[in-house]
C-alpha cells in the first residue's frame, strides 16, 4: 500500500482532477443546452411549432400505434388527393424512429409521457448530445480547453437554437448531432487509424442518411478533404482506413434507407467519393510498391501502376458522364443544383425558391445567428494553421464549404453554426492560454532569468577551465559531442524562443482577458434573448404587445378546430401548400397539396385556382373533389405570412405549368398592388376575392394593414364560393364551394322566368285592345 501510495505524483493528481473537473463542466453545458431551449414551454405552452414538424408528429403517433412494419409499408390516402403519398419510402425516418424509441424507453421503464410530449423535447435532449459531439471533435483537434469552448458556444448559439427550441420537432433536432458526431469520428479514426472506429463512423453516417438530406454535405466534404491530404502529400494509412469504411460501408447502410435507395450509387451528389475512393486506392498501392522495390524497379512499377489506374479512372469517368448525361439535370437534385448555382431555383423550379428557409441571408441575419462568433472565427483559423494538421485542415475546409453555403441559403446557417463554434473555441481557448501564460511568467519570469543567467555562467567558466586543461583529441571528439548536442536541442531553443515571443506584458493580458470576458458575456446575454424572444414563440400561437396589454392570436387551431368538428371526415380541404400539414395532423382532413413539395404540376394546380377568376377556380377545384377552401389572411391584425403576400409565388408556380397564367397580368407597372391601381386580373382573382371578401365590414374603409393601403374592390359578391366560417381576427377564412346542382337549378329557373316575360309580352302584343 505504501508503496503504491509513494507511486502517486502531483502531475498524475492533478491530470485525475482535471478530468473530473471537466466531466463536471460537460454535464453543465448539457444542461444549459436542454433549458435554454425551453422557453416555449415555459412562456407558451407545450405545443409543437412551425409546418413541417406536425407531419413529423403524425407519422410518430401512427409508429407508436401500429408498429414499425406498418410504418414502412403506410399509404397516405389524406394527401395529396387523389395521388397519395407512400410515408415509408418518401420520409427520412430518423427522427421518427428515434421519438419512437425514446417512448418506448420511457413507457417500459414506467415514465407514462404522452408522444406530443416526447416530441417536443426531443430537440433540447438532442442539442445536448450536439454540444458533448462538438466538445469530443474540438478535442481531437485543439484540445481539452478548446473543445469545452466550443461545447459552451454550440450550447447557446442563437442558429441551433432556432431549430432545436421544445417543440421544434423537425429533422434537424437530430441531424446536427448526427453531422458532428460523424464528423469527430472521422477524425479520431484519421488521428488513430483504430477500424474500430471507422466502423463506427460508418454507423454513425447511416443515422445520418436516416434523419436528414444534409448527408449529402457529408459525402462530398469528406472526399475533399481526402483528396487535399493527397494532394499536400499527407497521405497516410490512417487516411485510407478512415475514408475506405465510410465509403464502402456507408454507401451500403445508405442504400437501406427506402428514401434514398439506389440514389446512394446512382446520382451526382455522391460520385466524389467514389472517385477520390479510387484514387486513393491507387496512391495507397504507389506506397505500397515503394516499400518493397528498388527505387529504380519503383519507377518502371509507378508507371504500369499510374497508367492502369489512369485507364481505370478514365473508364469509371466515362460511365459516371454517360449516367449523368442522361438525366436533365445532369444527376444533380434540385436543391443541389440551387446550391450550385444561387439563380437556378429562381429560373426553373420556383417552388424551391418560394420557400422562404431557401432565401440567400442578409448580414444583419449572421450578427443575429452567430453574433460575435463572425469576429473570432478568423482568428481560430489563424491557430489552426500553428501547427497545420489534418484534424485542423479538415475543421478549416469544414468552415469554408459552410461559409459558402450559409451564403446561397439562409436555412444552412445551421450547417455554419457548429463549424463557427469550433473555430471560436480553438481562438478563445488559444488566447486564453496565451494571456494567462503571460501573466505566470511575468510573476515568476525574472527568478527564472536570474537562474538561468547565473547557471549559465558557471557552465561557461567551468567548460572555459576545462578546455585549457584538455588534450587536442579530446577537444575534437567533445566538440562532435557538442554539435550532436546542439542539433538536438535546437527544436527545444526554438519552442522556447516561439513561447516567450507570445508573451504579452501582465497589464496588457489583464486588460485581454477583461474584455474577453465582456465579449463572452454579450454574447450569452444576446443567446438568452434570442432563446426567449425571436425563437420561442410558436408559429400556431402568435402574439403581440400593445399599450393595453399582451394579445393571443390563435386564429389557426380555431379553424383547424372548426374544420374537425363541423366538416365530415372524407372532405377535401384545398389550401397553399404550406398549411397541408398542419391541416392534416390537426384537423384530421384530406389536403390536395402539403408541404412534402413532391409534385410541382399539382401544386401549380392550386396555384392557377388561386390565380384565376372565380368561375375558372371554381371548375378546378370541383375536379378535385374539393369541397371547403383555406386562406390565410393578415390584412387586419398586420400579420404579414398571409396568402396575399405570397401570391405572386403562386402565379409564378402556377405560370410555370399553365402558360395562360403570366406575372405581368397581376402587376401595375412591374409593382405589386392590392389598392384601386390594381389590375383587373388581380382585382377578380380568387385570392384577392377570398381575402378581401366583406372586409370593408370591419372599419368601413378596408384598409390592410400589411400593405398599408385601402383595397382597391372594396364591394363584391361571390357567386360560386359562401363563407362558412372565419376566425376572430379574420386571420383564417374558409369558404366552402357552391354544390353544381344548385346553381344549374337557379340558371333554369331565370331562364324559364325570362321565356314566361318574353312570352306574355307577344302575346300582349298580339292581343288586341278590347277598348277600341
Amino acid at each position: 500500500m505504501a508503496a503504491s501510495s509513494d507511486t502517486v505524483t502531483p502531475s498524475s493528481l492533478r491530470l485525475a482532477f482535471g478530468n473530473v473537473f471537466s466531466l463536471f463542466i460537460l454535464i453543465l453545458i448539457g444542461v444549459l443546452a436542454f433549458s435554454i431551449r425551453i422557453f416555449s414551454v415555459i412562456k407558451y405552452e407545450s405545443v409543437i411549432h412551425e409546418f413541417d414538424p406536425y407531419f413529423n408528429y403524425r407519422v410518430t403517433q401512427f409508429l407508436t400505434k401500429n408498429g414499425i412494419y406498418d410504418f414502412w409499408n403506410w399509404f397516405d390516402d389524406r394527401t395529396w388527393y387523389p395521388l397519395g403519398r407512400v410515408i415509408g419510402g418518401t420520409v427520412y425516418p430518423g427522427l421518427t424512429l428515434t421519438a419512437g424509441t425514446l417512448w418506448w424507453i420511457l413507457n417500459s421503464l414506467n415514465i407514462p409521457l404522452s408522444v406530443e410530449t416526447v416530441c417536443v423535447f426531443t430537440a433540447p435532449t438532442f442539442s445536448a448530445f450536439a454540444a458533448w459531439a462538438t466538445y469530443l471533435l474540438t478535442k481531437e483537434v485543439k484540445g481539452v480547453g478548446a473543445g469545452l469552448t466550443a461545447a459552451a458556444l454550440l450550447a447557446m448559439v442563437p442558429s441551433y437554437i432556432s431549430r432545436s427550441v421544445a417543440g421544434s420537432y423537425d429533422n434537424e433536432a437530430v441531424a446536427i448531432f448526427a453531422l458532428i458526431f460523424t464528423f469527430y469520428l472521422y477524425i479520431k479514426t484519421l488521428n488513430t487509424g483504430s477500424l474500430f472506429y471507422a466502423t463506427l463512423n460508418a454507423l454513425s453516417y447511416f443515422y445520418m442518411v436516416c434523419s436528414w438530406g444534409g448527408y449529402t454535405f457529408i459525402i462530398n466534404l469528406i472526399p475533399m478533404h481526402a483528396l487535399l491530404c493527397i494532394v499536400t502529400g499527407r497521405y497516410s494509412s490512417r487516411l485510407y482506413i478512415a475514408y475506405a469504411p465510410l465509403v464502402i460501408l456507408g454507401t451500403l447502410l445508405a442504400a437501406l434507407v427506402p428514401v434514398v435507395g439506389f440514389n446512394a450509387v446512382m446520382t451526382s451528389e455522391h460520385f466524389a467519393s467514389f472517385l477520390v475512393f479510387l484514387i486513393l486506392n491507387v496512391v495507397g498501392l504507389v506506397y505500397y510498391i515503394k516499400g518493397m522495390l528498388t527505387p529504380k524497379m519503383f519507377k518502371v512499377a509507378v508507371t504500369l501502376v499510374v497508367s492502369a489506374g489512369l485507364i481505370v479512372c478514365c473508364a469509371v469517368v466515362a460511365v459516371l458522364v454517360a449516367l449523368v448525361a442522361s438525366s436533365p439535370t445532369k444527376g444533380w437534385s434540385g436543391r443541389s443544383l440551387s446550391l450550385l448555382d444561387p439563380t437556378y431555383a429562381s429560373k426553373y423550379i420556383p417552388i424551391i425558391a418560394s420557400v422562404s428557409e431557401h432565401q440567400p441571408p442578409t448580414w444583419p441575419s449572421y450578427f443575429m445567428d452567430i453574433n460575435v462568433l463572425a469576429f473570432l472565427v478568423p482568428a481560430g483559423i489563424i491557430a489552426c494553421f500553428l501547427p497545420l494538421t489534418d484534424a485542423s485542415s479538415f475543421v478549416i475546409l469544414y468552415l469554408v464549404t459552410s461559409v459558402y453555403f450559409s451564403g446561397v441559403m439562409v436555412r444552412l446557417m445551421l450547417v455554419l453554426a457548429p463549424a463557427a463554434c469550433i473555430m471560436s473555441g480553438i481562438a478563445l481557448s488559444s488566447a486564453f492560454g496565451v494571456f494567462t501564460r503571460s501573466i505566470k511568467f511575468a510573476s515568476t519570469g525574472k527568478q527564472a532569468d536570474a537562474g538561468d543567467n547565473g547557471d549559465g555562467v558557471t557552465q561557461n567558466d567551468v567548460v572555459k577551465s576545462d578546455r585549457n586543461e584538455e588534450l587536442p583529441k579530446e577537444k575534437a571528439s567533445r566538440k562532435k559531442k557538442k554539435e550532436k548536442e546542439n542539433v538536438e536541442k535546437a527544436p527545444i531553443a526554438n519552442k522556447k524562443s516561439e513561447k516567450r515571443l507570445l508573451m504579452l506584458p501582465m497589464e496588457a493580458s489583464f486588460v485581454a482577458i477583461l474584455l474577453l470576458v465582456l465579449l463572452g458575456a454579450f454574447y450569452v446575454v444576446h443567446c438568452v434573448w434570442a432563446a426567449a424572444e425571436a425563437y420561442s414563440a410558436p408559429s400556431i400561437v402568435l402574439t403581440s404587445q400593445s399599450h393595453d396589454g399582451l394579445h393571443v392570436f390563435d386564429d389557426f387551431r380555431e379553424a383547424y378546430a372548426w374544420l374537425s368538428h363541423n366538416t365530415d371526415v372524407d372532405d377535401k380541404v384545398a389550401s397553399w401548400w404550406d398549411y397541408g400539414y398542419q391541416t392534416t395532423a390537426m384537423a384530421n382532413r384530406t389536403v390536395i397539396v402539403d408541404n412534402n413539395t413532391w409534385n410541382n404540376t399539382h401544386i401549380a394546380t392550386v396555384g392557377t385556382a388561386m390565380s384565376s377568376p372565380e368561375k375558372a377556380a371554381w371548375e378546378i377545384f370541383n375536379s378535385l373533389d374539393v369541397k371547403y377552401v383555406l386562406v390565410v389572411f393578415g390584412g387586419l391584425v398586420g400579420y404579414p405570412s398571409d396568402d396575399i403576400n405570397k401570391f405572386l409565388w403562386m402565379v409564378r408556380i402556377g405560370g410555370g405549368v399553365f402558360p395562360h397564367i403570366k406575372e405581368p397580368d397581376y402587376l401595375r407597372d412591374g409593382q405589386y398592388r392590392i389598392d384601386s391601381m390594381a389590375t383587373p386580373t388581380m382585382l377578380n382573382s380568387l385570392m384577392y376575392k377570398l381575402s378581401y371578401y366583406r372586409f370593408v365590414e370591419t372599419d368601413g374603409k378596408g384598409y390592410d394593414r400589411v400593405r398599408r393601403t385601402e383595397i382597391g374592390k372594396k364591394h363584391f359578391k361571390l357567386t360560386h364560393f359562401e363563407e362558412v366560417f372565419t376566425t376572430h381576427h379574420w386571420m383564417v377564412r374558409l369558404y366552402k364551394l357552391k354544390p353544381p346542382k344548385n346553381r344549374i337549378r337557379g340558371k333554369t329557373k331565370k331562364s324559364k322566368s325570362k321565356a314566361t316575360s318574353t312570352s306574355s309580352r307577344r302575346s300582349a302584343t298580339q292581343k288586341k285592345n278590347p277598348w277600341q
